[in-house]
Parts: C-alpha cells; structure tokens; sequence
C-alpha cells in the first residue's frame, strides 16, 4: 500500500479519540514548596497534568533565586490541568486543604515567607465561591481562622526545568526534604 493512501486511514483510526477529549479545566495553588504540592495533586485521578511555578508578583520571568529570596511578590505554586468529567474543582480544593497548614499565615513548614504562603488563585466568581467555601468549611472543622490566601488568578510563570517533576526526578532527596521540612507530620497534627 502506497503511503498516500495510509494517512487517510491513520486519521481516520485517531479522529474518533481526538474527539472523545473532553474540555480541560486549570486551577491554580500555592502550598509552600512546589515540589510538594506538585506531587500531591498528581496522585489525583482526573488531574491531567501539574507545573510547578511562580505567580502573584511584579517582576516579569523571575527566577527561582529571586522569588525563593523574596520581594517579588511571587508565591510559589503549581499549576493543574485536569478533567473536570473526572475530577471536580470543589474536590480539587478540598483536597489541597488537607495537603497544607491552612493556619500558618507565614508560609509553610520550613519554608517560611511570603512567597510561600498557602494561596487558591481564582479564575473566576465560580472559583472565588467554590474556594470561599471550603475556606469557611476548614475553619468551623479547625475551629480557628483559615490563612489561606484567596487571590485573583494572574500570569503563571513556569519554573526552571529542573523544578518539573523534581519529587519524580529525585525521590531520596525529595522524601529527605519532605521529612525533615516536617510537612507529613504537621499535617498529622492539624488534620487529625
């Protein structure tokens, strides 16, 4: 068979998958370290894709030196692609809460800061609402006031490459991060 004749078929055999892809939704979260919080949304069915970043700020592209070092008004976070046929925005939500100290208002864990405070990015009314309220749901289960940042979604700015997949990438240095930050045992302790 002459290879002309191959490609209609071969477009014909993917049309029908391409078209069953539904419509992808994002959502945006600061949890403190990225790293973190990049590997505990992966590990929700429904989530199609997850990068770590910087948003919030006023300086454009900024570098992991700059934010880590703050002042540029960025908050670390993570970026979430995901299919809302299989996982909800309200889920989505309600998970990161449990996956973060929603009292501390002075970052997260060991990493202290603004620029890695806990925050929901906001895209829109149905968003601000949804996140509003869980917010209000967390704080009457804590029964303290929530710190939580709720922002209005702004530029993501991705990070460095070696950011990407770093709990994947580098899975003993990461746990030996994630355990000496104390982020599985403070979760213990608040989500008790």
């Amino acid at each position: 068979m002459r290879v002309s004749n191959i490609l209609p078929i071969l477009l014909a055999a993917a049309a029908p998958a391409a078209a069953q892809a539904g419509p992808k939704a994002q959502a945006v979260f600061a949890g403190g370290c990225f790293w973190c919080t990049e590997s505990d949304f992966d590990k929700i069915p429904g989530v199609l894709s997850t990068t770590s970043g910087y948003i919030g700020g006023k300086v454009r592209n900024p570098t992991y030196e700059q934010v880590s070092g703050g002042g540029t008004g960025h908050i670390e976070a993570v970026k979430v692609v995901y299919d809302p046929a299989k996982v909800s925005y309200s889920t989505l939500v309600s998970r990161f809460f449990r996956t973060i100290d929603p009292l501390d208002s002075g970052g997260q864990f060991c990493d202290r800061g603004y620029q890695y405070r806990s925050a929901i990015f906001v895209a829109d009314g149905q968003q601000r609402r949804i996140a509003e309220a869980a917010k209000a749901n967390v704080s009457a289960t804590l029964k303290k006031p929530v710190a939580t940042l709720l922002l209005p979604a702004a530029t993501f700015y991705p990070a460095e490459g070696y950011h990407q997949d770093y709990y994947k990438k580098n899975p003993v240095r990461y746990r030996f991060y994630r355990t000496t930050c104390g982020r599985d045992a403070r979760l213990k302790a608040v989500w008790r």
